[in-house]
This record gives C-alpha cells, sequence and structure tokens, in this order.
C-alpha cells in the first residue's frame, strides 16, 4: 500500500481516527515528509499544542511515529523532532484483526456455553444463574422471564469469524 493512497482508504482513516481521536485526527492525516517538530505541527494545523503533543504520544505508542531529541547548546531546552512511519498500519491493522478475532472465538464460546433468558418488557438478558436467582422473574420490572435462544448471535459471530479469517489467511 503507497503512504499518499494509504491516508485515503478508509479503514485507514478510521483506524486513525481511533487512535488519535478527532482533535489529533488533523495531525495523523496530514505526516509531513521528513522530520517536524511538535511546534511546527500545531502552528501548520492551526490545533493546540497539547492536542498535537497528545497524537504524537499516541502515534509513537503505536509504532507510527518516532521522535529524536536536539539539546539547543545555549539553552538547554530539548526539541522533538518527529518522523511517521506509516508503513506499519498494514502490520498494525492486521493485529487488530487478530484481537479480533480472538474477542469473536471467546465471546461465541460464551454464547454456546451459556443459556440466556429475556424480559421482553425491559429487553434485559440473563444468564441462567441470574435467571434462577431471581426467580426467573425480571428485577426490574416483575415480568416472567423467557428462555431465549441465541443460534441468530451465534450464526452472525460465525458469519463474522470466517471473514475475519479469511482476510487474515487462515484455514
Amino acid at each position: 500500500m503507497a503512504f499518499e493512497g494509504m491516508l485515503e482508504d478508509p479503514v485507514v482513516q478510521k483506524y486513525l481516527h481511533e487512535l488519535v481521536g478527532p482533535k489529533g485526527m488533523p495531525v495523523a492525516a496530514a505526516p509531513p515528509d521528513g522530520e517536524v517538530t511538535d511546534e511546527e505541527l500545531a502552528e501548520r494545523l492551526d490545533l493546540e499544542l497539547n492536542d498535537v503533543r497528545r497524537a504524537l504520544f499516541i502515534l509513537y505508542e503505536n509504532d507510527l511515529a518516532t521522535y529524536r531529541r536536539v539539546r539547543d547548546e545555549d539553552s538547554g531546552w530539548l526539541t522533538y523532532l518527529w518522523t511517521f512511519h506509516y508503513e506499519n498500519v498494514p502490520a498494525n491493522l492486521h493485529d487488530e484483526m487478530d484481537r479480533l478475532r480472538e474477542a469473536l472465538e471467546e465471546r461465541r464460546e460464551y454464547e454456546m456455553n451459556n443459556e440466556f433468558y429475556l424480559c421482553e418488557v425491559d429487553s434485559i438478558r440473563f444468564e441462567f444463574d441470574e435467571a434462577m436467582d431471581f426467580g426467573f422473574e425480571c428485577p426490574e420490572c416483575g415480568s416472567p422471564l423467557e428462555a431465549m435462544g441465541n443460534d441468530e448471535m451465534v450464526e452472525a459471530i460465525d458469519e463474522r469469524l470466517d471473514a475475519l479469517e479469511s482476510e487474515l489467511g487462515i484455514v
């Protein structure tokens, strides 16, 4: 995925937005070539310096930016020069998909290994043990709890797992 075209991909945009949020998105969406200071970015993008710094550190924590420190010999002040590394985005997205797959597998196991009851009035779902503790009556409204099948939920999880595993190349 070419660096320039990568930022136009809606999946990449959503990923970056989830990382840095709306205030940090201008920083993430317009990475300059080469090194840049946080002050330069804040001025160029007309953003608060703290919002720029927050976004840069989040990108750093996710291996999408690095910095090097340079000390001014006269004042002793440190300047941080930031470089963006969006070539790591595909690997990060792959890792996110893998974590999602693991979470879906855990949820599927939970759905398969539990029996559920539903209050149809309040749309609250209870595990069997909870329903039994409440005498199979909703603790909110007193309505009887009805046995609830979750086959559709398991099917939806299976479909999502199949799609993710296909995308990840897992057979």
